[in-house]
């Protein structure tokens, strides 16, 4: 729910799905710093996410992850999305 609910539509649009195909899937250590991400300004993840700005060292290869998947046109739920 935090991850569709984030009080900006952009990360509700990005961390929403990727929460959705992967946190059933991820181990304790990953499931903390999802969470820990979670915590951080909107502002932030949205320019971390875009590549606008650095995402902090701890954080770097998640949010990797987040925005490739987020920038992939034919993940699931969006396959025929132009």
């Amino acid at each position: 729910m935090r991850s569709a609910r984030r009080g900006t539509k952009e990360m509700d649009l990005i961390l929403g799905p990727y929460a959705g195909a992967h946190l059933a899937a991820m181990a304790e250590d990953e499931l903390r710093l999802y969470d820990a991400l979670l915590a951080e300004n909107d502002q932030d993840l949205y320019a971390w996410m875009t590549g606008t700005a650095p995402a902090p060292g701890h954080f770097a290869g998640l949010v990797a992850r987040i925005a490739r998947f987020a920038a992939d046109p034919v993940r699931e739920g969006r396959a025929g999305a132009a």
